[in-house]
């Protein structure tokens, strides 16, 4: 029996456009709320939000009980994690900060076992085989593994078409808070210059056949990233929802003018 079939992964290679939410809340109980709500995927953030592994192994069962797919993103692209993370049984990995073709290269590596990689062989431990039950993981594991890469800085730009031809690297994610800081925008994700950058980015990304990713929370910075041609975009998070909503009731309950401009700043 080989390894689970990634819906994610073949969803790219098809060219069918992915729509996802951030899960920032650290909690297994409001993952799973979101799930029901019907987007393709959904990314636990291991970066910003307070989590450890436990915590995000759990939020992953929760999605992964769900139509919506569960990507993790780890606080820093470490082989001891990304090994941990994968044995959980995460298919889809994000990792951020990526600036060179030789870290690129260290990731793809990370994810694959050996000869073609250098994760660790303890599949008969893992959840990611079923504990062993999964009889023919080991062989099949690497093809359904979808490694996506956080471009957030001038240099991870100017490395771009190195790590986009790199083999093994399914998608690069752009991130627009972190790239417009070090361009020296900060605060500043829709700033023409930072949207130059993306769509050069994108152009560059597609050239080499591999996905493009972005989010935002701004719905109209959304649809202008989907006409450039995102394939797969996130458009808000479960920190922002709830904020937004439980401060709405109240403001409609008090008849008070909202005071929110609807643009609250990602820092993704």
């Amino acid at each position: 029996m080989p390894a689970p079939t990634n819906p994610f992964k073949a969803a790219l290679r098809e060219q069918r456009f992915q729509l996802g939410l951030w899960v920032a809340l650290a909690s297994p109980y409001a993952a799973e709320v979101v799930s029901g709500s019907g987007y393709d995927w959904l990314l636990i953030d291991g970066e910003h939000a307070p989590n450890d592994l436990p915590l995000l192994s759990a939020q992953f069962r929760a999605v992964a009980a769900s139509a919506s797919h569960p990507i993790v993103r780890l606080p820093v692209g470490d082989a001891a994690l990304i090994k941990q993370i994968l044995d959980v049984g995460v298919q889809t990995l994000l990792i951020p900060m990526v600036e060179s073709i030789e870290q690129a290269r260290e990731l793809v590596r990370a994810t694959r076992y050996p000869p073609h990689g250098i994760r660790g062989v303890g599949a008969a431990l893992a959840r990611a085989s079923q504990f062993g039950r999964i009889t023919d993981y080991l062989h099949t594991a690497n093809d359904q593994i979808c490694l996506l890469l956080q471009i957030e800085s001038r240099a991870g730009l100017a490395a771009i078409d190195e790590i986009a031809a790199l083999e093994g690297v399914d998608g690069l994610f752009i991130g627009p808070s972190d790239l417009a800081a070090d361009m020296g925008y900060l605060g500043s994700p829709g700033h023409p210059e930072v949207r130059a950058a993306i769509i050069d980015a994108f152009a560059r990304i597609e050239k080499a056949g591999k996905a493009r990713g972005i989010m935002t929370l701004d719905l109209a910075q959304a649809r202008d990233y989907r006409d450039l041609g995102a394939d797969f975009m996130a458009i808000g998070t479960d920190v922002t929802c709830l904020v937004r909503a439980t401060q709405a009731l109240r403001q409609e309950f008090c008849g008070e003018q909202s005071q929110q401009s609807g643009k609250l700043e990602s820092g993704y």
